[in-house]
C-alpha cells in the first residue's frame, strides 16, 4: 500500500507533498530526550548518500521543508524536527538549546538509521547546524545545501540593517525605538517587523504553500527568543556574538548556496562566504526573500536536484 501510493503522488503536482506520508517515522534518543524523524525514498537506501534535511529556527518545524520530499524520486529524504520543537520532545532546560548540542542530532540520526553516506541541507539557522556539521569533517558527508544560511550574526544584522533602510521612515522609527528602549516584544514593534517582513521574508501575497503548515505542531517560540531575539533582524538571545565566517575554509565539502534576491540572508554575504569556502556553488533565487522555498519551489528543487546528481554517479 505504501509503495503503490509512494509511485502515485510523485505524478502529482508539487502541493501533494504537503502531505506525503513517511514511509519510515520514529524517534531518536539524543541529549536531552527523543528527537522524531521521518522519511522517504527508503528504497534508495544503501545505494544513495541520504539528503537529512535541518529547518530553521531555532525553534521551528520540519514541515517547512517539505518540498525537499520531492526528491526521494532518487535519494533517501530526512526530515526531522530538532529538540524542543514539533513532534520532538520539549524537555525546558535551557541546557539544551546549545549549537554544539543540536548539531550533535546529526550524529545520532545518522547512527539510529546506519547511514553510511549523507548529505546535509540546512534552511537559515538549519543552514548554521549544516555548516557547522562539515566543519567537523565527518566521514561518510558527500555534500551540504547551505539554504539562507546564519553565519556571522554580525553580518546578518548588517545587511537587514541595510535592507531597513529601505523602509518607510516611520516604520524604522518605530524599530529603533523599542530596540533602544528593550521592549522588542511591544506589539508596536511586532507590527512594523511585519513591514519588514513582507519585503524580506516573503514578497508574495498571500505567502504561497501555507498548506505545507498544516498538521504543524508548531514552533517554539521561547527557544527562539532564548537563543535568537524577538525578531529575526535584531539578536539579543545566546547567538548575538555567533560566527564561523573565519572557519569557512575549513569546509572541503562541495556545497550549494542557495539564497533569496531580497533574503534576510543577504546575497552579497552568500557569495562571500561561498567565495571562503572554494567548493560551494551559489544560486540566488530570483524577487524571493527568505521564504525561497515557498516562493519559487520549482526553481528551489531543481538547483538542489541539479547539485545532489553532481554528487553520484549513476
Amino acid at each position: 500500500m505504501r509503495s503503490v501510493f509512494f509511485f502515485l503522488f510523485i505524478t502529482f503536482s508539487f502541493n501533494a507533498y504537503s502531505h506525503q506520508d513517511p514511509e519510515l517515522s520514529g524517534y531518536v534518543a539524543v541529549k536531552g530526550g527523543n528527537i522524531w524523524y521521518r522519511l522517504n525514498g527508503r528504497g534508495f537506501l544503501g545505494n544513495k548518500p541520504a539528503l537529512i534535511v535541518l529547518h530553521g529556527g531555532p525553534g521551528g518545524t520540519h514541515r517547512g521543508n517539505m518540498p525537499y520530499v520531492q526528491l526521494a524520486d532518487a535519494f533517501p529524504v530526512i526530515l526531522y524536527d530538532q529538540l524542543g520543537s514539533g513532534n520532538s520532545d520539549r524537555p525546558t532546560s535551557t541546557s539544551n538549546w546549545t549549537v554544539e548540542r543540536f548539531v550533535s542530532e546529526i550524529s545520532a540520526i545518522k547512527a539510529h538509521l546506519k547511514l553510511d553516506q549523507i548529505i546535509v541541507a540546512g534552511h537559515s539557522w538549519g543552514g548554521t547546524l549544516a555548516a557547522e556539521y562539515a566543519l567537523r569533517q565527518v566521514e561518510g558527508l558527500q555534500g551540504i545545501i547551505l539554504s539562507s544560511p546564519l553565519i556571522s550574526t554580525a553580518q546578518w544584522v548588517e545587511d537587514n540593517n541595510e535592507w531597513r533602510k529601505q523602509l518607510p521612515q516611520k516604520v524604522e522609527a518605530t524599530l529603533l525605538k523599542h530596540e533602544e528602549n528593550e521592549t522588542t516584544d511591544h506589539p508596536e514593534y511586532l507590527a512594523a517587523s511585519e513591514v519588514f517582513y513582507d519585503s524580506h521574508m516573503c514578497r508574495k501575497k498571500p505567502c504561497p504553500h501555507g498548506n505545507y503548515r498544516i498538521g504543524d505542531k508548531g514552533w517554539n517560540p521561547e527557544l527562539y527568543k532564548y537563543m535568537w531575539g524577538t525578531s529575526d533582524f535584531f539578536a539579543s538571545g545566546t547567538l548575538k556574538s555567533y560566527s564561523i565566517e573565519s572557519e569557512l575554509a575549513k569546509i572541503k565539502t562541495p556545497t550549494l548556496m542557495i539564497c533569496g534576491e531580497f533574503d534576510e540572508a543577504a546575497p552579497q554575504s552568500c557569495r562571500k562566504y561561498a567565495n571562503a569556502m572554494q567548493t560551494a556553488k551559489v544560486v540566488i533565487i530570483p524577487d524571493a526573500g527568505h521564504s525561497t522555498m515557498r516562493e519559487n519551489e520549482t526553481m528551489y528543487v531543481e538547483e538542489v536536484r541539479k547539485f545532489l546528481n553532481t554528487l553520484v554517479v549513476n
